[in-house]
């Protein structure tokens, strides 16, 4: 949705008013601008002891991120390992991007002198020093070498997409429950105080039933070099990983470097963009787990021979480039079969970036956007003879039932609307990277392997495989194009069943 600036910077003030009136008000209006206040915000102990010593497996793009936003005060990076050696290089010299500004810039160029380097995760894990890890790398590669860091004594932070399949992540949360080692997997949105605020503003029910989400992640790489999946390859690298590619899992150096665009290697758009708003969604809707998904998935741009550039016509990949899924939730009433549905719907595209990503959380009461992961939006439905819309200030007060309703106001005065214009947010908000290794190493170090709800990690085995199961589960529902309907004990970490092997799904 388009909105002018006026309309946003009023969405903005409304979703900051709503907050300020919420439990935990003060806390709240601080953290919602604050980059990092995990300890505090959470509601979880500053760390007490050494920094957790961790190994970083994997310093690539994303790798190179939570290189950039580990809290020192809780971790401290005794050693990296990548089989590139220009990400090796990028892990202590950056790449010249703020988000990956590396180690040296970080940590100071003494502290960097002891952080040691490993040509694989093999001898990074051999090293007795080092207590956990965080593991960055092809997502075919996370369940195998999560797994044997997971024997090799190591406490386990991998990225997401969980694993490949859903038998990988079961077999993930088996050995650590063996090991008596704590598995968390990175789907930060568990971590973001953005987020949190929006699901309590939610859960407080200022947006009425909710029966409707959209979630979109648009990008455009129809320009030639706009596609940052598809990389060049240095002569540096292909010589050192020619001699390994196989024993990694890899039947080619480019299908190692561009790992996102084979199956073999990869997920898609749904696992590698669509899960983290799938997730999302589902926590606003209380991590129910869904009934049923379908939807549609094609290469609509790259598929098409003879158009467009060489590069696109000599375009190899295997993947999607345009996807829309429609997945039904059920709602707080539901019981078997009744109406009580919620129609979450997502898409994910190559050719157009007009309205790049976020969720809007639609409510008989008000809409919620969140945009970015950097700003979330509040507006009124207008009702019967009541004031709501974009242009309306909101305030809250006390309902017939004692809960919290939106009350809205007449529409600004034209010469007051100029000013709240000019006077934009720019603050960055934390997107949760430095509060889930925060809180990974807090529970590391206070021995805690309990359940979300105790205070233990928020995104756990069980938790992570269950997006993992949404994300994977449509791009099953697109390949065989049929309507599936979930199965509670694929969500079970103690059942054999998986959705690639149910034959129903393969029918």
């Amino acid at each position: 949705m388009n909105l002018t600036p006026v309309e946003r910077q009023i969405g903005k003030d409304n979703f900051n008013e709503a907050v300020g009136h919420s439990r935990r008000s003060f806390l709240k209006g601080v953290a919602a601008t604050v980059p990092t206040l995990g300890a505090a915000y959470f509601g979880y102990s500053q760390l007490t002891g050494n920094p957790v010593k961790t190994g970083f497996i994997g310093t690539g793009d994303e790798g190179s991120v939570l290189l950039t936003q580990h809290p020192p005060a809780y971790m401290d990076i005794v050693a990296i390992a990548d089989i590139r050696p220009t990400n090796r290089d990028r892990a202590f010299f950056g790449d010249g991007n703020t988000d990956r500004v590396g180690l040296i810039e970080k940590l100071g160029r003494d502290k960097v002198k002891s952080i040691r380097r490993y040509n694989s995760h093999s001898e990074l894990l051999a090293d007795s020093e080092i207590e956990a890890v965080v593991i960055a790398v092809p997502l075919n590669q996370h369940a195998p070498i999560a797994i044997e860091a997971l024997k090799a004594g190591k406490h386990v932070l991998t990225e997401k997409l969980m694993a490949h399949n859903i038998s990988q992540c079961k077999e993930m949360i088996k050995v650590a429950r063996e090991k008596n080692r704590l598995l968390a997997v990175g789907h930060q949105r568990h971590y973001s105080v953005l987020y949190d605020n929006c699901n309590d503003l939610i859960r407080n029910g200022l947006l009425g039933d909710i029966k409707f989400i959209r979630a979109s992640w648009h990008r455009n790489n129809s320009f030639p070099d706009r596609d940052s999946w598809n990389k060049s390859i240095s002569r540096e690298d292909r010589q050192a990983l020619e001699k390994t590619i196989t024993e990694y899992g890899f039947d080619s150096v480019e299908q190692l470097i561009n790992w996102r665009l084979y199956n073999k290697t990869g997920g898609g758009l749904m696992a590698e963009l669509g899960s983290h708003q799938l997730d999302a969604c589902s926590i606003f809707l209380g991590k129910v787990h869904p009934l049923a998904v379908q939807g549609y998935g094609g290469k609509n741009f790259y598929g098409v021979k003879g158009v467009g550039s060489p590069d696109k016509q000599n375009d190899t990949r295997e993947i999607d480039d345009h996807v829309y899924v429609t997945f039904e939730f059920p709602g707080p009433h539901y019981q078997d079969d009744n109406d009580d549905i919620v129609i979450v719907t997502y898409s994910s595209i190559n050719t157009n970036r007009l309205e790049p990503y976020g969720e809007t959380v639609f409510g008989s009461r008000g809409t919620l956007m969140v945009l970015q992961e950097q700003e979330a939006l509040l507006y009124k439905e207008a009702g019967p003879g009541s004031a709501g819309g974009l242009e309306q200030r909101l305030s809250l007060i006390q309902g017939d039932d004692g809960g919290p309703v939106l009350q809205a106001s007449a529409s600004l005065a034209p010469t007051a609307q100029a000013g709240v214009a000019a006077d934009a947010v720019g603050t960055k908000v934390s997107r949760g990277y430095t509060e889930e290794m925060e809180h990974f190493c807090h529970c590391i170090r206070t021995n805690n392997y309990s359940p979300p709800s105790e205070g233990g990690l928020r995104c756990n085995g069980t938790v992570a495989m269950g997006d993992a199961i949404m994300a994977l589960t449509s791009n099953l529902a697109m390949k065989h194009k049929k309507r599936i309907v979930f199965k509670e004990e694929w969500f079970d970490p103690d059942s054999p069943a998986v959705p690639e092997d149910d034959p129903e799904v393969l029918a």
